[in-house]
């Protein structure tokens, strides 16, 4: 039975710190601690939390640093006041797409870890067979994502199968390079874990299993039947079933927590260990994403996450599996975000938000026609570098009206159509990806650029749907923590199936409904479409796509 003062821990492995946060049974913020790579642990001589290789595209790290970090990061937010005792669940988040690799000394010591010493003195280098861990900003296996397309059956094929195309900074691709490069090293390898998963065996004092969700960011996992595809382990390198292990769904109570962590930080043995995943699919958890919503972030780049009920076959999204339902998570990256809008801020509403805004606001809907695609630096979707402007008299009838103009007559107009053009990109990729609008679709605004109310307020236009924003900023870390909560609340209900026996559980529900029931108040909604929206932004569409066609010609 739950009592009220138990408390969820989760943690979050991101590229520059470690994070955990304590909250209590309603989900409110207990105690919180972080540690920071660059400056905290200075001997390991990052930059960013990464260390830059001799190769070209070659980033790592060595995993003793994150292991000394939880050393830090415990201690810390026991200072903060957190009794870990009455921790009864936790789970974790992760960078997605490093990988580690254990040695078979590695995981002898990972069973009998001894309570009297710190962690990073007993997982050392040994531990691991590879001592510089690529992560996801490596790209230094274009070769090997050939390879691997060309053993499946090409790109579509690998899409088909695993949700995405090979990506350089997958885990895939980056196995089979350390298979090929370093043999002695992939041989030694007892077993391979993601960055989620590795912080989980440290724990568990055991090799915790890889998650389906941060499992399908692999380019080996199938993502329709949750298991590990045949063809792309074939594709990847030899023996790699028994290194990964089976994967598992992200909901599942991965064990009981390691006799270290009891003895040491007076952890409870009762507390559940779930599941890690990877950071995007942990801060979906963390915002909270219904069905219907579609979490739009606002930063560098721009990102869509989704919900999707299939998965859909567009060359560059990603499909993962759905960390808290059965579904499956669509996610849109696109690099030419807050930088262009920053550019133009700059240089058409004198380096000023607020006038930025105010321009913004002064013009009308649909900006008399103008419409501008600004992709500064080649864009992921569509894939195409350059600027066009069309103005109400461009069209693709002739080549001379299709060039469009080279410059608007005033600086609203320029503001207007960056952002226009910016959203109906982000809309219409989503509706390729498979994500269906309709009267009860609603829009999460996060990241940077969602503090700004006449951003948001097209958005709400372009995407005919209300926006809400919420206030937390740290959601892949506060997702840990949720999906603790919620996963050990269904093996309670489970281990109590009700009745009319003592003690008996209640199941709580779908994920979305526990959590909200349980912060009613974590979303305000700050926009709301106008009226002629749909007819606006519906005709806006037809003239955005052939401005991408018209792009994608002159580049051929």
């Amino acid at each position: 039975m739950q009592s009220a003062n138990e408390t969820y821990l989760g943690l979050d492995l991101s590229t520059q710190k470690l994070k955990a946060v304590l909250l209590n049974a309603n989900l409110e913020n207990v105690a919180h601690a972080e540690v920071k790579f660059d400056s905290d642990l200075p001997e390991f001589r990052t930059t960013g939390g990464v260390n830059v290789g001799t190769a070209k595209n070659e980033f790592y790290v060595q995993p003793v640093m994150w292991i000394k970090a939880l050393d830090m990061v415990l201690d810390r937010i026991v200072v903060q006041g957190a009794d870990l005792s009455t921790v009864v669940a936790l789970s974790g988040s992760a960078q997605q797409h490093g990988s580690l690799y254990w040695s078979r000394s590695g995981l002898e010591t990972l069973r009998h870890l001894d309570a009297d010493k710190f962690l990073h003195t007993q997982l050392d280098d040994s531990a691991f067979t590879v001592h510089r861990t690529p992560i996801w900003m490596d790209g230094t296996t274009g070769r090997q994502c050939e390879e691997m397309e060309a053993a499946v059956g090409g790109r579509e094929r690998m899409v088909e199968i695993t949700g995405s195309r090979c990506y350089e900074r997958f885990t895939g691709p980056q196995i089979r390079r350390i298979f090929q490069q370093r043999p002695d090293c992939y041989r030694n390898t007892e077993r391979i874990s993601l960055v989620s998963s590795f912080l989980a065996s440290v724990f568990l004092g055991e090799v915790a299993p890889i998650d389906c969700s941060d499992g399908s960011g692999m380019n080996l996992l199938d993502v329709r039947t949750r298991d590990w595809s045949d063809e792309c382990l074939a594709a990847c390198a030899p023996d790699l079933r028994a290194k990964l292990g089976a994967p598992v769904p992200a909901a599942t109570v991965i064990g009981p927590i390691g006799s270290f962590f009891v003895q040491r930080y007076n952890f409870n043995t009762g507390c559940r260990v779930v599941a890690f995943t990877g950071d995007n699919l942990s801060a979906l958890a963390g915002m909270n994403v219904g069905k219907d919503w579609l979490a739009l972030s606002l930063g560098t780049s721009d990102t869509v996450m989704m919900r999707l009920n299939a998965p859909s076959n567009l060359q560059e999204g990603h499909v993962l599996v759905h960390p808290t339902d059965d579904g499956f998570m669509g996610l849109l990256c696109f690099r030419n975000g807050s930088l262009v809008r920053d550019i133009f801020k700059r240089a058409e509403a004198n380096d000023n938000w607020e006038n930025f805004s105010e321009l913004l606001d002064s013009t009308p809907r649909g900006n008399f026609g103008n419409l501008a695609l600004h992709f500064l630096s080649k864009e992921i979707l569509p894939p195409v570098k350059g600027s066009l402007r069309w103005n109400k008299n461009s069209s693709l009838a002739s080549v001379e009206l299709a060039k469009g103009v080279l410059k608007y007559s005033s600086p609203q107009s320029e503001i207007r159509a960056l952002v226009e053009g910016q959203m109906l990109t982000r809309k219409t990729y989503a509706t390729e990806m498979g994500f269906s609008f309709g009267e009860s679709t609603k829009i999460l605004a996060t990241g940077g650029a969602s503090a700004n109310r006449s951003i948001l307020q097209v958005v709400s236009d372009v995407f005919n749907a209300p926006v809400y924003t919420q206030k937390t900023t740290e959601a892949a870390l506060v997702g840990a923590a949720y999906r603790a909560k919620y996963v050990l609340s269904v093996a309670r209900s489970r281990e109590a199936p009700c009745g009319d026996g003592k003690g008996a559980v209640s199941a709580p529900g779908p994920y979305y409904d526990f959590i909200a029931g349980l912060l009613p108040h974590s979303v305000t909604r700050v926009c709301d479409p106008s009226k002629d929206s749909e007819q606006i932004y519906g005709a806006m569409e037809e003239r955005y796509r052939a401005m991408v066609s018209f792009m994608m010609e002159q580049q051929d």
